[in-house]
């Protein structure tokens, strides 16, 4: 039986909360974020997953360096949300992508040693 992936299911969660949040962001007519945010949030787990199969260990850094790109990303986005009127609470979101984050960063630095 294949081991549970820490990071794998977090993006995946993550993902997951991250299209709800769009589509209420949506229903608030908040496009232009939405669809930034949707794009960056979702991309994070598909990197993670992309790297899960890399061709090296060069390769595996790469794009998990391009995951924590995105985490990045996604997190100024829920931030612009935290501090702007009118757009959802984002703290949960926010308090997840900072856990993404400190694993994704640990995952780069060991597998860099």
């Amino acid at each position: 039986m294949a081991q549970e992936n820490l990071i794998v299911n977090l993006t995946f969660q993550f993902a997951l909360g991250i299209i709800s949040f769009c589509e209420e962001l949506e229903s608030k007519r908040k496009y232009n974020l939405s669809n930034q945010l949707f794009r960056s949030g979702t991309l994070i787990g598909a990197n993670v997953r992309e790297a899960q199969g890399s061709e090296s260990k060069s390769d595996f850094i790469h794009k998990m360096k391009i995951a924590y790109k995105e985490s990045e990303e996604t997190k100024y986005g829920l931030e612009l949300c935290k501090q702007s009127e009118h757009y959802p609470e984002s703290d949960k979101l926010l308090t997840d992508i900072d856990s993404i984050l400190k694993v994704i960063g640990k995952i780069i630095s060991t597998s860099k040693s």
